[in-house]
């Protein structure tokens, strides 16, 4: 069963702690093996200079992921984080982020998954993930 951006935002609401749930992270796409997620712009987000801080864009690509395996599963289950790599590339400066997490590897109990996070607005990426997660149910 596909997972309709709607079901999405209610494993965002239903799933994850408060203070991720504060970063304003909506669902723009969920398709098959792949979810886009928008980071809306805050100051509360931004780090000295204006730029946006790296702790944030490393959650929203691994609240991502997340999105993106229950869309290859048809649905959430039990994951936890395994692994993390994040390069930034450019500072983000008042604009949103799009952050696209697609899934290079869905196991019965792994799942892999590259990251990218662009600015709204540009083409080249502000940061790239890589992510490992555990399937636990």
């Amino acid at each position: 069963m596909a997972l309709t951006p709607a079901a999405a935002e209610k494993i965002l609401a239903d799933n994850f702690a408060p203070w991720v749930l504060d970063l304003g992270l909506t669902v723009d796409s969920v398709d098959g093996r792949e979810a886009v997620l928008r980071l809306p712009w805050s100051d509360r987000l931004a780090r000295e200079g204006g730029g946006l801080s790296g702790q944030a864009l490393m959650a929203a690509a691994d609240t991502a992921t997340v999105i993106a395996v229950s869309a290859a599963r048809g649905g959430f289950v039990p994951m936890t984080t395994v692994q993390q790599s994040t390069s930034f590339q450019r500072a983000v400066l008042g604009a949103d982020v799009l952050v696209r997490a697609r899934l290079t590897k869905l196991g019965r109990r792994m799942a892999f998954a590259d990251i990218t996070m662009t600015a709204e607005g540009t083409a080249e990426p502000a940061a790239h993930a890589t992510a490992v997660y555990a399937l636990l149910g």
